[in-house]
């Protein structure tokens, strides 16, 4: 059964990307806040056909930490359910993403339209320097830039390094850091396409101040509020 509901998930998901890649390329005359709302309708269809299809819901904690003007969001990475629900979190957003995702016809050219950090991932030395310069760059905008410190999906439980770009990023930029931290991987798993019901607990941390601090000392700080607040959260699954 929970093979059968995950793979209605995967259907409506599939035909909303059809339907949303289009309307990127269409709106992109328009204002940028304007085409990230309407585009971020994708996610929250998605959020919402999860619950329905699969049982999958989230709370969020810590949203009095929000501050008022947008900076770095540095969130531990599990599954593609965060990539989702942080769109409807830090409004409006731009996040980091491999450069030939833009070369995919109409697919890339709509991600395109939400102005994303294309970066360069055959070269570490290259990437950074991208971050931060195309962070800095939408932070001027009062963007809020979206970062997975590990770089990839990191099972829950288990470690992964944090790479130093959103620190870097911080560093020149001068903006602070909002940690955030969850456990959506029980439910998501990165090698299974089966959704387990549950509540996902999504919480966000205080602020953390950048200015005269290195990269590796901001890194350090996110990385242990956000394994700390991690180990903490249970398996939300019900079953």
């Amino acid at each position: 059964m929970l093979f059968i509901r995950s793979l209605f998930f995967y259907i409506g998901q599939i035909v909303s990307t059809l339907l949303f890649a289009p309307l990127g390329v269409i709106i992109f005359p328009l204002k940028f806040e304007t085409r990230y709302y309407l585009v971020s309708r994708w996610a929250a269809f998605n959020l919402c056909w999860l619950k329905i299809c699969c049982g999958v819901s989230y709370k969020i904690e810590g949203t009095d930490n929000i501050p008022d003007k947008p900076c770095i969001v540095m969130c531990n990475h599990q599954s593609a359910f965060e990539t989702l629900a942080l769109q409807l979190i830090f409004i409006p957003q731009v996040w980091v993403l491999k450069r030939e995702l833009l070369q995919i016809p109409i697919y890339g050219w709509g991600l395109a339209s939400m102005q994303p950090i294309a970066i360069d991932r055959g070269s570490a030395v290259k990437s950074f320097r991208q971050i931060v310069a195309q962070g800095c760059e939408r932070l001027k905008l009062d963007l809020w830039v979206i970062i997975f410190p590990e770089g990839t999906r990191i099972a829950p439980g288990e470690k992964g390094k944090y790479l130093p770009g959103g620190g870097l990023l911080a560093e020149k930029s001068g903006a602070n850091v909002v940690p955030v931290a969850h456990n959506a991987g029980y439910l998501w798993s990165r090698n299974s396409m089966i959704k387990k019901p549950g509540v996902v607990t999504i919480v966000i941390g205080p602020v953390i101040k950048t200015v005269n601090k290195s990269a590796k000392q901001i890194t350090k700080e996110v990385e242990s509020w956000i394994d700390e607040t991690a180990k903490s959260l249970p398996d939300p699954n019900i079953n």
